[in-house]
């Protein structure tokens, strides 16, 4: 995997950030979901350093080989406002200071709150197979709980480490052929992991806390995304069924937004890595 790229860790505020970067060109930066690592994009990087872009692919914080903070009862170690003061601080210690971003799955919320957060570093975000956390929280239904219900499992303090560490096999499942055997054995490594466990959990503890607490007080204040935002979807995932057209929700969180979607299941840069790269390097490279 990732022939070509380096791979280093930089120490950032609270936080030990493993990141693979390679290409030479504009930087554009890939943040991975829940439960992946940087590895997902294995298959996406490459075609984008073709394009003609840096390409740079964290392991977020607590996931995969980076590491975080002690938990606290506020989850804030593991806030998004903290993961994207790592992106940025990963960013400077490789020498870029504005860079293209896109986020798939959790890596969503981030890219959301580093563009809120943190404007004048962002020149496009891409926002894949995501909404605003509270966007989810204020349109739950029976439906949503039913299929999403390790969302508020995870929130639970204690029992969800201890029922996922007797089997993290059984628990994680994924296939080594569609994965890549590389990028499988990297996950499978990283969920037999107790510290990283913990660490997946606080992301969804902070999610359902300090995250939408932040992301309440933006839609208060009136904050936009100011810079070109793309949307993305799974065609086969249950995103578009659920809420609709994402991209007119994104339009109460972003002045420029466009998007469509991708035939494909949730794990999109595994099962489509072509269409997503394709559309991905189109839209960076309107920036110029």
């Amino acid at each position: 995997m990732f022939e070509g790229f380096e791979a280093g860790r930089v120490r950032t505020d609270g936080a030990s950030i493993f990141v693979r970067h390679g290409g030479e060109g504009p930087p554009v930066v890939l943040l991975h979901g829940h439960p992946r690592t940087s590895a997902t994009w294995h298959r996406v990087a490459p075609l984008l350093v073709r394009r003609g872009f840096t390409v740079v692919c964290p392991d977020l914080r607590g996931y995969g080989r980076s590491r975080g903070p002690a938990p606290t009862p506020d989850h804030a170690g593991y806030a998004k406002r903290a993961v994207a003061g790592d992106v940025v601080a990963v960013l400077r210690a490789l020498g870029h200071e504005r860079f293209a971003l896109a986020g798939h799955d959790r890596g969503g919320p981030v890219a959301l709150r580093l563009a809120l957060d943190h404007p004048g570093v962002v020149s496009r975000v891409a926002l894949i197979d995501c909404l605003p956390l509270s966007e989810h929280l204020s349109r739950i239904t029976a439906e949503f709980a039913t299929r999403w219900w390790h969302w508020f499992f995870f929130a639970q303090p204690d029992v969800p480490e201890r029922v996922i560490n007797a089997d993290p096999d059984s628990w994680y499942r994924g296939d080594p052929e569609t994965m890549g055997r590389e990028n499988h054995a990297e996950w499978r490594r990283a969920t037999r992991d107790p510290r990283v466990v913990r660490a997946m959990l606080e992301d969804y503890r902070a999610g359902l806390t300090i995250d939408r607490r932040h992301e309440e007080a933006d839609r208060a204040a009136g904050a936009r995304i100011r810079c070109p935002a793309l949307v993305l979807w799974s065609e086969r995932d249950d995103l578009e069924e659920l809420y609709g057209d994402p991209v007119a929700i994104w339009r109460r969180w972003a002045v420029d937004v466009r998007g469509h979607g991708i035939d494909s299941g949730h794990h999109v840069a595994e099962q489509a890595p072509g269409e997503l790269a394709a559309a991905l390097g189109d839209f960076f490279a309107e920036a110029g």
